[in-house]
């Protein structure tokens, strides 16, 4: 696989593949608006390439891949995807952690992995709340982390509302930002 590029095993959708797609390319004009270097925007778009690779496969593939992911099947494409990844020859931990937990948030996500985890939540082709995502969208390159809690909160409060069991490494990534925050205050 290359960093541009779908891998050769993905099983995506049209409609897929433009989410892929528009994530990809919110990580570049962040990437390129932050100053990244061009390694490490590969990385980025390395993982955003890999997120969703997996999205439309058939659900016992991905029970097979990742019988686990939190007991929550509509999650098991991100770490059947990092699962995939690794035997297709990926040894960057970071891009493999971005993929694995981009649905769920991870403490121990580098750059990569948070900047992942934003550019899918706040895919501007996703049909809520547009004008506030979009907003938080153009708000990252000034505030990475400050976009990062908001999003997280969001999500946790969705989760919530939505009557679901809250995801352990979910609140643990929230606990953390939080944590940072009043260290730095």
């Amino acid at each position: 696989m290359t960093a541009l590029s779908l891998p050769p095993w993905a099983v995506v959708s049209e409609e897929r593949k433009a989410h892929i797609e528009r994530v990809a390319d919110l990580l570049r004009r962040w990437a390129d608006a932050l100053g990244v270097d061009n390694g490490e925007k590969d990385r980025w778009l390395k993982a955003a390439y890999l997120h969703d690779a997996l999205r439309d496969a058939d659900p016992e593939l991905l029970e097979e891949l990742a019988p686990e992911a939190w007991g929550v099947p509509a999650l098991r494409h991100g770490p059947a995807a990092a699962v995939m990844a690794e035997r297709d020859g990926e040894d960057d931990r970071s891009v493999l952690d971005a993929v694995r937990y981009h649905s769920v948030g991870y403490t121990g996500w580098d750059r990569v992995g948070r900047m992942l985890y934003l550019a899918d939540y706040l895919d501007p082709g996703r049909p809520f709340a547009k004008e506030e995502r979009r907003a938080l969208a153009e708000r990252v390159p000034q505030d990475p982390d400050g976009v990062l809690e908001e999003v997280v909160k969001e999500r946790l409060v969705w989760t919530i509302q939505a009557g679901r069991p809250l995801i352990k490494e979910t609140v643990e990534l929230w606990n953390a930002l939080v944590e940072g925050r009043s260290r730095r205050s």
